[in-house]
């Protein structure tokens, strides 16, 4: 088409929610699907939630809000962070927008200028580097190793860097593979920014509160506050408090940058919606135990669905510290052929077979920058993992 922009050759239509999309479809069309390609929680928006935004509309809060979000949304946010991570930010620091996909849109579009870099650790959430080519960015990708639990080390971040470094995206714990850094392991990074004072961060913490065995989630000011001037700190509701449809996720960030997303956003959605911001007032001020009782559901289905991936011949898994998905690597299956004679060249024939043999839905590795495994969340029934799990096992072992 001629009237396309040049900038829509940049990019792909998000792999993740292709592959969810294809799950409907065919579950629609009456085949036996069970999808574990997406990053949502089964669990329903708890009800004290739901009538509050009940109560907003029954209020007629149904108008047009501040473009940043109401007062008591920026309000409940900067108190949420102060409450979990210690953070000092007040309610002209904080932008509600769209979800957190918007914040991280707005953000690089806000500040990358044509051949600005961004590092991004991989495996890493399939939109960032689509985000940044919009913007006119860069993305610089590091492949960080499951040795280190894919974790990016201090020597890596130092060897990315250059001078048309602009920002280091970080996401722990970390969609695809729910790794998670500790305060020591981020502070190892830290000390390599505070060299370059001309590098942002942009800290994703939307899984902050989905960790296991323990973990306690840092994020990069509180580790570090003296890099509190050059971050920018995203949240949202959309994983904790099971709040996908929602849309609503906030940025922390320097007043004056914050004045940047604010404008951004006015010129492109304006507010989010005035009711699920009221929804999202009670969640993050209201009783936060639900989330304990999550966390405990999603650690027993991790470990079920650890335990049988790691009984397969030809798949290996690490243990994921956060989020709700495996990342499990099938390079020991590449080159070999399906009972209907497909040969498995790279992962992402391994989903698609994966799918039309079994009804199996998981997505590629190489969607989330590191080709030869696939993502599984188990963010579903422990009936369904169990049966998904058995059907993994039956196709890997019926390859030959």
């Amino acid at each position: 088409m001629s009237n396309v922009a040049e900038r829509m050759n940049r990019i792909l239509p998000s792999q993740t929610i292709a592959i969810t999309q294809k799950a409907r479809q065919l579950k629609a069309e009456g085949q036996d699907i069970i999808s574990l390609s997406a990053g949502e929680p089964d669990f329903d928006t708890p009800e004290f939630i739901k009538q509050a935004a009940i109560e907003a509309i029954n209020r007629g809060e149904t108008k047009y809000t501040d473009v940043a979000g109401t007062v008591a949304l920026r309000q409940a946010v900067a108190n949420r962070l102060n409450e979990d991570f210690g953070l000092d930010y007040r309610k002209e620091e904080i932008c509600v927008s769209t979800g957190g996909k918007q914040v991280i849109y707005n953000v690089m579009t806000a500040s990358l200028n044509p051949g600005d870099e961004v590092i991004i650790p991989a495996p890493a959430w399939v939109s960032y580097p689509d985000i940044v080519r919009l913007a006119d960015g860069s993305p610089v990708i590091i492949q960080t190793s499951p040795e280190n639990g894919f974790r990016l080390t201090a020597d890596q971040l130092r060897g990315a860097i250059t001078d048309r470094t602009r920002w280091l995206v970080l996401n722990s714990p970390c969609n695809p593979t729910g790794a998670a850094y500790s305060g020591e392991e981020l502070k190892a990074l830290t000390d390599v920014l505070l060299d370059y004072p001309h590098i942002w961060i942009l800290t994703d913490d939307i899984y902050a509160k989905l960790v296991y065995d323990g973990h306690v989630s840092k994020t990069i000011v509180q580790v570090e506050p003296r890099l509190r001037d050059r971050t920018v700190t995203m949240n949202g509701v959309s994983k904790a408090y099971a709040m996908t449809g929602w849309r609503i996720g906030f940025s922390a960030a320097p007043e004056g940058f914050t004045k940047q997303l604010i404008k951004l956003q006015g010129q492109s959605t304006s507010n989010a919606c005035s009711i699920a911001q009221a929804a999202s007032v009670a969640a993050l001020s209201g009783p936060q135990d639900f989330i304990k009782e999550m966390v405990a559901t999603y650690q027993k289905r991790r470990d079920l669905v650890i335990s049988a991936l790691s009984q397969v011949q030809g798949l290996d898994s690490g243990k994921p510290e956060g989020a709700f998905y495996a990342f499990v690597s099938v390079k020991a299956l590449i080159g070999k052929t399906t009972k209907t004679g497909k040969t498995l060249h790279n992962c992402e024939d391994f989903v698609t077979a994966l799918l039309e043999e079994t009804g199996v839905a998981a997505v590629h590795g190489a969607a989330f920058l590191t080709p030869g495994y696939f993502r599984v969340s188990y963010a579903t029934s422990t009936e369904l993992l169990e049966q998904a799990c058995a059907r993994i096992k039956q196709f890997c072992e019926s390859l030959s």
